[in-house]
């Protein structure tokens, strides 16, 4: 089921409402989504806001009743966001581990993941037909509307992403961390700062976090914004 919004403070927030236990009833079904037009207060990691611009993105939360552990979820999001976005604007976005998809080494969709409750509340915003960006985001976030100079149908890109999502957070880890690999440019041979740990991408481990290789040795990442180093 998909519950439809014209303005939500945050779409997240009406997911877990959906998906709580009240007085003995189980909430919100596996698979059952909040979608709105715009959000007065979009979350992103780490406490951070999404900037959610009226009519200009897509912005949907998908209630998840599946095990969740590590950031396999986010990971497997990460490649339905990326597949919809070939298959309904024809574009190839890069993934940067964890949650970010790229176009132009700029963030054109991000993914978020908490849980609440019993289940899990999948958080997507992809910037779709924005001509601007507040300017202290204007070189670090882009649309796929400024990429290709096209606009775009909200519904079918909605449509792929929430097939793309159901079928894709099914996958084994083994899988999940493999073809994450094979879709991110930043999982191997990117020379990257994170938390203050500058070194090149050695892949993934078994628990989906990031390795990198320094002068000391392999450390690894499980928190934190990943930065390309020139």
């Amino acid at each position: 089921m998909i519950h439809r919004l014209r303005v939500t403070s945050s779409t997240m927030k009406d997911a877990a409402a959906l998906a709580a236990r009240i007085d003995g009833k189980e909430g919100a079904a596996h698979g059952t989504t909040v979608v709105a037009e715009s959000q007065s207060a979009g979350i992103g990691r780490h406490g951070h806001s999404w900037h959610s611009e009226d009519l200009g993105g897509l912005y949907l939360s998908i209630i998840l009743r599946i095990p969740g552990v590590g950031p396999f979820v986010t990971l497997a999001l990460g490649l339905a966001v990326q597949e919809a976005l070939q298959e309904v604007a024809g574009v190839a976005a890069d993934l940067r581990w964890p949650n970010d998809v790229m176009l132009n080494e700029r963030k054109v969709a991000g993914i978020l993941v908490q849980a609440a409750d019993d289940a899990l509340i999948a958080g997507i915003g992809i910037n779709v037909n924005q001509q601007r960006f507040p300017a202290e985001l204007a070189g670090l976030a882009t649309s796929l509307s400024l990429e290709t100079g096209q606009t775009f149908d909200l519904e079918a890109l909605l449509q792929r992403v929430l097939v793309l999502s159901l079928h894709l957070t099914k996958m084994s880890r083994a899988e999940i961390l493999r073809r994450f690999e094979e879709c991110s440019s930043y999982a191997r041979g990117k020379a990257v700062e994170v938390e203050g740990v500058i070194g090149v991408t050695a892949g993934l481990d078994p628990n989906g976090f990031l390795l990198v290789k320094t002068a000391t040795g392999i450390h690894t990442v499980t928190a934190g914004g990943v930065r390309p180093v020139q």
